[in-house]
């Protein structure tokens, strides 16, 4: 059977049973998300710090750059 333009079919009902299992899933992922999610934050803040350290100890090793004085404008 197919439909018309403007027909539309009424929302299959679900049981309570139904309604219950898709909550305790939503509840499930939301955790497993979430818990990723930590994971995630947790090893990017530890690359960070990683990063800044070898940075360091990189312009600790070159010692301090010379400033170079600009030249002056003349008018």
């Amino acid at each position: 059977m197919t439909k018309t333009f403007g027909e539309h079919q009424p929302p299959k009902p679900i049981s309570k049973a139904e309604r219950e299992a898709r909550k305790a899933f939503r509840q499930v992922d939301a955790v497993k998300a979430m818990s990723e999610h930590a994971l995630a934050e947790e090893a990017f803040a530890q690359n960070r710090e990683r990063l800044k350290a070898e940075r360091l100890a990189r312009e600790a090793a070159a010692g301090p750059e010379p400033k170079t004085q600009s030249k002056a404008k003349s008018k």
